[in-house]
Formats: structure tokens, sequence, C-alpha cells
């Protein structure tokens, strides 16, 4: 924690509160921010096992808030940023969650990062009428009056992916994921589109999160030969999982693999010489080729250091604070059930593109890439969708 207290935070009752949001602010504890303030929470795992994949969305928030502060601001107020850390523990963000939204009174919050720590805010939300913007690509699955999914659900992810590679590389499939909803909802997804496409299934199987033993699954592979392997194993798993594969044989010039799991952040884990090869589906890479990306890489590069690299995650943490702040400028309010009403249709011209809240169901509209890992950590884009993808939290499978 104590790079946090470097980058200009303070200690409040166990809480993180960012320091000097702008120039002409500097350096003021919470308790003598002007009136002319609103309260913004940012509720990640800044500790244990999630902290790796998760610590890094509060850089990219952080940045987002200093732009609009820089600014003006949101109808004239400065953005004062509460952190608090979840832990990687589920009850840890309830606790936090009802701090930042009861005695904080924050107008929001942007966090959580896997569906357990979602579904775990959410009575706080409910009770305190909260509004909380949500930055993973996910399962579906739900649509909740209080949250704003701001990354793509699992079929715009999952169906664009298997249709490229049952296009390009052969309609035999591997199914490989760790044991958990995010990866049996995808599979069960991409096994109903496979079929579809008149491809099969050859194999399906999963491992315990935080599994690091795959010789048995890796068999299974070499065995069934498939065209290609679909893979959601997630996080410390799949540095075990990428270096087992390429001391197989099976590495990226030999066996084709596509996760909707892992992106440049997960690739310094895995190591690039490792991953180079092997294929990714996101909403986001590093690598695209936009003014306004090139802008958004330069200046969290200028913040944060030349040597970061950006994952579609944290870029969809930074869209997630502009989308509120439209959002209430629509609504002339910082009243959550004024902005969530607000909502519908508002579109942002992000480093990824434009992304447009659907009317509805609270998810995004968005393009989808896929991109193949290079030996320097980043993806050559090698497809992305035409069109902004739908969201459609509930499909029938």
């Amino acid at each position: 924690m104590g790079n946090f207290t470097r980058r200009g935070f303070i200690r409040s009752g166990g809480s993180l509160v960012l320091l000097g949001v702008t120039a002409g602010i500097g350096l003021k504890t919470t308790n003598v921010f002007a009136q002319d303030t609103v309260k913004l929470g940012l509720l990640h795992s800044l500790s244990g096992t999630i902290a790796i994949a998760e610590a890094s969305l509060v850089d990219a928030e952080r940045l987002a808030v200093d732009e609009i502060n820089a600014a003006g601001g949101v109808l004239g107020k400065q953005i004062e940023v509460v952190i608090e850390d979840g832990a990687s523990e589920n009850p840890v963000f309830a606790e936090k969650a009802r701090k930042l939204l009861e005695r904080d009174k924050v107008a929001a919050i942007i966090g959580c990062y896997t569906s357990a720590s979602r579904k775990a805010v959410l009575p706080a939300l409910r009770r305190a009428k909260g509004l909380l913007y949500y930055p993973t690509y996910y399962e579906g699955q739900e649509r909740d009056d209080h949250v704003i999914y701001t990354s793509q659900e699992a079929t715009q992810s999952v169906i664009a992916a298997v249709e490229w590679l049952a296009r390009e590389k052969g309609k035999t499939f591997f199914l490989v994921g760790s044991d958990y909803i995010y990866p049996r909802v995808c599979n069960r997804i991409a096994r109903a589109t496979i079929e579809r496409l008149g491809g099969t299934v050859v194999g399906e199987d999963y491992a315990p999160l935080g599994h690091t033993e795959f010789s048995s699954v890796i068999s299974r592979i070499r065995s069934t030969k498939p065209d290609c392997v679909y893979s959601t194993v997630v996080g410390g798993s799949n540095v075990a999982f990428y270096k087992q594969l390429v001391a197989s044989g099976l590495d990226g010039k030999r066996q084709t693999l596509l996760s909707t799991v892992v992106s440049e952040n997960e690739i310094d884990g895995i190591g690039r010489d490792t991953a180079e090869g092997y294929y990714a589906c996101m909403g986001y890479f590093q690598s695209i080729e936009s003014a306004q990306n090139e802008r958004f890489v330069k200046a969290f590069r200028a913040k944060y250091g030349e040597n970061r690299v950006i994952g579609d995650p944290m870029q969809v943490a930074y869209n997630s604070v502009y989308l509120w702040k439209l959002a209430v400028e629509r609504a002339n309010s910082f009243d959550p059930d004024k902005v969530l009403a607000a909502s519908g249709g508002i579109e942002l011209d992000a480093p990824e593109g434009t992304v447009r809240i659907h009317d509805t169901n609270h998810h995004v509209w968005k393009k989808v890439r896929v991109g193949r890992a290079r030996a320097d950590g980043q993806f050559d884009i090698v497809w992305e969708s035409t069109d902004l993808i739908e969201p459609n939290p509930f499909p029938t499978i």
C-alpha cells in the first residue's frame, strides 16, 4: 500500500483518499475540502489474490478524474475521490460499499472485479439507492436498477470469437476454463454457437481456481487434436497453463488458442515469449490505432510511467468515470435515480471507439476485436466487428 501513499493518498478512517486532484487544489485532507465538491467512490481489491488484476483499474479511474477536474469538473463541482480496498474478500466489499454510500455519501461507485464481489455489494446499493458502474467483462445473467455494466457481457465476446475461429481456423473445439460461473456460462454460449456453425466440441474441461497442474488437460488436447482451443482459464492459473502448453509443444505457432480473459496485463504475468502467438478477444487492445487511444495511452504513460501497459478492464474503468459524468450532466443532477434514468442512449468516444449505454438493459453497445499476442506483449489486431454489438445479458442457450 505504500506506493499509493507516494502517489498522493492519505489514510482516513481506513480509507484511501485522493489528494490534490488538480494543480489548483494542492494537498488537502478530506475534512477541509471545499463545499463545491462531489464524492466518487472507487472500490477495488488493492490487496489479496485479485489485486494483481484489479488494483490497476484505480490508476485508470484516477486519470479520468484528473482530466475531468482539470476541465472544470462536473456541474461545476470538483470530484473528490474516496478509495476503498475490497481486499479480494466479498464480505469486505459489502462492508466498504455500505461505508461509501452511507457514511461518505458518494454520488456513485466505480468498482468491483469479480461477479461475486459485485453481487456482494448489491444489498448495500439497494438499501442506500446507490449506483455502481461495473467495469469488468462478465457472464451476463443480470440486470439491476442500481448497476451500469460498462464492459462486454459474455455474448458480445464469446459469439464473435467462436465465429471468427470457425471461419478462419477450423470447426473442432476444445473448451477449457476455471471452475466458476463465468467460464461455465461462456462455454454454454460457445457450445451453442459451435453447434449452430456446424462445428464439433471434442472436449470440455475445468480446473479449480488457482490450479497450476494442467498436464491431464493438455494430454486431452493433444489426443483430440482440436483446430481451436477456447480458454476461460483465469488469473495466475494462466501462467502455469500457457507455460505447460508451450513445454508440451503446443505453442502459439502450433496450436490455435483464444482466450476472452487474457489482456496485456495478464501477458506480463504469463511471460511475453510464452504468450506469443496466442489469441485474445477483447473490446480494447492498447495497440488500437486512433487519435483518441493515442491520447489516452500518452496521458496514462505520462502519469504512471512509460513501461506501464493498459489492458481492457483498465480502459473500461477509465470510460466508466466519463459515462457517469455524461449521465450526471444530462440529468443535471447527482441523484442516482435521475442519473440512471438519464443514462440510456448516452454515447462516449472512448479509446476503444464509440460505446453506447443500452436504452433498457444497462449494458453497453460496443465493438469487439480479436488480437494475436506479439513478442513485445502487445497484440496485432486481426479482426474487429464492423458495427457495435448489442448486449444480450439473457441469451436463449
